[in-house]
């Protein structure tokens, strides 16, 4: 063994076959080894790039499909391009997870959840992406029967015309509508590379044998070659004069191997240099030819050195043109040359210029330049870049328009418009009518909260109402002097950025109110005057009673007769109630006309019933209309004012007495009656009136509330009761409506629960 070695020392040969032979060895694995592993990347590089290509392709041909709403044309191109090998399965899904497309059907119109881990490439994170890269588009699976798969996602972005004409079906602030998924198998491919890594493997091992070989017998020859000539070859490469790596090594052990190492390096090393700067001056100058702007290099006289692609396609300039005639058709020089004073000082500058276009449009550009010294440190040249911003402009440019078009018409709105930070109510903008009609300045009410225009009683109920619901009626408001006033609340949800604003409109509805409530009292005394009979005859029983008793007080004092004190005390008890009683029906047709308030208390509907009937029940005695109640046992509560509910049924009860008088003169044989019933269903509370009236045509349905509107003789009635009733439910949260029962008409009182 130690013979060997020493012979290996001192052999160049054995050294060389020695050394090459390992450094072969090495080399011939470490080359298998970043082959294989190359391909592998490459491979699999190139089917994900092709099959995202396929993907986008698959996506632009369903384009005009969707835009048409082909559904037929869609599945059918799916299952075509499904049926191309290595696609095993493509699948549309919408926003909402719901694949609306798949060459499976069994899988159509499922939902598959926002934790599978095709959902969360987007949604795992908050907001969700609306752009993913290649790697996040793309999942490798590997299936429970060994199947390699590769899924590839494409998102379906939203676009002029989905969300413009003709099709108007996606709104323009979904950026993204849905996905698509396409999903390959890798099994042929990683056959096909199994099968180039073992070729590769039995190729490298007959390389490394040949090549060993033959290095091994071309050695054993190339021996003769003269020591001058490798010196020589040294020297005129050490001096630049021929760059060749081709000569034999040969000679002597010492002499030879010192040479030999030498040139070897130094070829190395000189070509590897030649070859980075090759490289990056290759680089340097397709970087330059590529940038998309126009960069040119100028020298002092403003000529045009060097340009790149995008000044030769946008000016056509010729070797030796100056820089004002290639770009503005000139010629002298700019007034405001940034070059020029990149030449007086030396440093980069920035300015923007325009340009008068031959169509007489006009172009414009942000203007950089830098400059560029020679060895001393002087600058010889300057480097201009333009970067075109004419599209910019024209954008900047109706923006302005359309912020100066919108902030007119919002300062023209005739109603108030607050703009309201939906979290803090703090007023962040309004119009000059809120200003005029609140009576503050508009930097007043800017920072505010919206609830300093809001009354002190009603603040708490529109904060908690506000952000409920779209429209809030009757809300009583206050102006900078505290008078106080009613409004219309309308209001929206508006989102810029990541903020989210109340759109807030409100009308003064004050003089409309004063008028109902004029109409309403009117409606009142209407009735008042109609019931005025009945009331004269319940008053007349106590007034006979009262009169019964002074006129037997009056007998027996003139006929000098004592009165029993045990009379005395009956007659006296019966007087007394009956002035109670007359003084009850006094104070109830009083607190009845009287004007009635708008603030809403917890009301028995039974109580409001009760109390409408005790003005009339005398009249319909009278006329022998029978009533039958079917009232609740304690229904729940419901806000309103107990004198306007009470006046509803009033006016439903009066027409029902009406309708039953006139068949009641007619000789009708049918007993006359009116049925009265309250309930409850659901979250609601009802009041019915039917009579047996014989109902109404269904000609005058949608008539039977309009103002002025009644079928009753001249002089008979005013046909604003039932007009008046319905705004009165209406304005307290509740609904009144009329349909044609058994035997009559049949109104029909809805009111939400108190506590709802």
């Amino acid at each position: 063994m130690l013979r060997l070695i020493m012979i290996i020392r001192k052999n160049l040969i054995a050294k060389i076959i020695v050394a090459t032979g390992g450094i072969m060895l090495a080399g011939t694995l470490i080359l298998i080894h970043l082959s294989i592993g190359f391909v592998n990347t490459h491979t699999l590089s190139e089917h994900v790039i092709t099959a995202d290509m396929v993907s986008r392709t698959i996506k632009l041909g369903l384009h005009n499909a969707m835009l048409r709403n082909s559904r037929h044309e869609i599945d059918q191109i799916i299952r075509k391009v499904a049926e191309i090998n290595p696609i095993t399965s493509i699948r549309v899904i919408n926003k909402e997870g719901e694949i609306k497309f798949s060459n499976n059907p069994d899988e159509k119109e499922t939902v598959i959840g926002q934790d599978s881990s095709l959902c969360q490439a987007c949604h795992a994170w908050t907001p969700p992406k609306t752009a993913l890269s290649r790697e996040e588009r793309i999942r490798e699976i590997r299936s429970g029967e060994g199947a390699h798969l590769f899924s590839v996602q494409t998102p379906i972005e939203n676009s002029t015309e989905c969300s413009g004409g003709p099709c108007h079906f996606h709104p323009p602030d979904k950026s993204i509508l849905g996905t698509m998924e396409l999903v390959f198998s890798f099994d042929d491919t990683d056959i096909m590379v199994a099968d180039y890594r073992t070729g590769l493997i039995v190729l490298g091992t007959i390389f490394f044998i040949i090549t060993s070989g033959g290095i091994f017998l071309g050695l054993r020859q190339i021996i003769t070659k003269p020591l001058s000539q490798l010196n020589k070859s040294s020297r005129d490469i050490a001096e630049g004069r021929t760059l060749r790596a081709d000569l034999p090594i040969a000679g002597r052990e010492d002499e030879l191997g010192e040479l030999a190492r030498s040139h070897t390096a130094m070829v190395r090393a000189l070509h590897a240099k030649q070859q980075a700067l090759n490289a990056k001056m290759l680089e340097y100058e397709l970087l330059f030819d590529n940038v998309p702007c126009v960069v040119t290099v100028q020298d002092r006289d403003y000529k045009l050195l060097e340009y790149n692609k995008e000044t030769r396609e946008r000016f056509s300039p010729f070797p030796g043109a100056f820089c004002y005639q290639a770009y503005k058709g000139i010629d002298e020089r700019c007034e405001d040359c940034p070059v020029e004073k990149t030449f007086e000082n030396g440093l980069a500058h920035c300015s923007e210029e325009s340009r008068r276009n031959p169509d007489g449009t006009y172009s414009h550009w942000i203007v950089h330049t830098a400059p560029i010294r020679d060895e001393h440190g002087r600058v010889t040249k300057a480097m201009e870049m333009c970067l075109d911003i004419t599209e910019r402009k024209k954008l900047e440019e109706r923006l302005r328009e359309s912020e100066k078009k919108y902030h007119t018409i919002f300062n023209s709105v005739p109603n108030s418009i607050f703009v309201v930070d939906n979290t803090t109510l703090n007023i962040i903008d309004c119009n000059s009518t809120a200003s005029s009609v609140y009576g503050y300045e508009p930097e007043e009410l800017v920072g505010r909260s919206f609830l300093t225009v809001i009354h002190p009683d009603e603040a708490e109920r529109i904060k908690a109402q506000l952000r409920a619901f779209t429209s809030i009626n009757q809300v009583k408001s206050v102006r900078s002097d505290g008078s106080a006033f009613f409004v219309d609340v309308m209001q929206a949800i508006s989102a810029h950025a990541s903020t989210e604003y109340l759109l807030i409109s409100t009308t003064d509805i004050t003089e409309r109110l004063e008028a109902e409530q004029l109409l309403f009292h009117a409606g009142k005394m209407a009735t008042l005057g109609e019931m005025a009979t009945g009331v004269a005859h319940e008053l007349n029983q106590p007034l006979t009673v009262i009169k019964s008793a002074s006129n037997f007080f009056i007998k027996k004092i003139n006929a000098g007769e004592t009165i029993p004190a045990e009379t005395i005390a009956t007659l006296a008890r019966e007087v007394d109630s009956y002035v109670d009683r007359a003084t009850r029906i006094i104070n109830h047709m009083r607190e009845f006309g009287r004007k009635a308030d708008r603030q809403l208390e917890r009301v028995n509907v039974n109580d409001c019933v009760n109390r409408a009937f005790t003005l009339l029940n005398k009249q319909f005695d009278a006329h022998g209309i029978t009533v039958r109640w079917e009232l609740a046992q304690s229904p729940p509560p419901v806000m309103a004012s107990p004198e306007q509910l009470e006046q509803v049924v009033v006016n439903l009860l009066v027409n029902a007495r009406d309708v039953l008088e006139e068949k009641t003169g007619a000789v009708n044989s049918d007993t006359a009656l009116i049925t009265v019933r309250t309930g409850r269903d659901q979250d609601r509370v009802f009041i019915q009136v039917e009579d047996n009236g014989g109902g109404i045509p269904e000609a005058i349905f949608s008539k039977i509330f309009d103002p002025f509107f009644t079928t009753k003789k001249v002089g008979k009635g005013t046909g604003l009761g039932l007009s008046i009733s319905y705004g009165l439910v209406k304005n307290i949260g509740g609904a009144i409506h009329v349909d044609n029962g058994e035997a009559g008409a049949r109104f029909t009182i809805t009111l939400p629960v108190a506590d709802s």
